[in-house]
């Protein structure tokens, strides 16, 4: 979630100028709350499918070291990824609503 949260909050403040721009032409706070959001989704979302390859890959090494749980149990893989995504979700919110907050003058401004 920390991961996430600074990506996404280094991004958002990379991102300030072209955010001004699109506040000053018209973007509604909404807009640029789920252009950020669908941002933060994207890359959890990526991360998810690549972790899910991987486990998948790699479900035979570990089917030695689960304890109760089979390596192809789909409902704990489902919930994982279902959790994960979610926290990503709420890693993104605070960048997401920071986004919204930008003054298209100083963002025009800032260098």
């Amino acid at each position: 979630m920390a991961g996430v949260f600074g990506v996404l909050a280094y991004s958002v403040a990379q991102r300030t100028r072209e955010i001004g721009v699109r506040i000053a032409l018209g973007a509604s706070p909404g807009r640029i709350l789920r252009m950020v959001l669908g941002q933060g989704l994207l890359t959890a979302g990526a991360g998810v499918v690549v972790g899910l390859l991987g486990s998948f890959l790699l479900t035979r090494t570990m089917s030695s070291l689960l304890f109760e749980v089979s390596p192809n149990d789909s409902v704990t893989v489902v919930c994982v990824a279902l959790l994960l995504i979610l926290v990503a979700m709420l890693a993104s919110y605070i960048p997401a609503r920071r986004a919204t907050r930008v003054d298209p003058m100083v963002a025009l401004r800032h260098q």
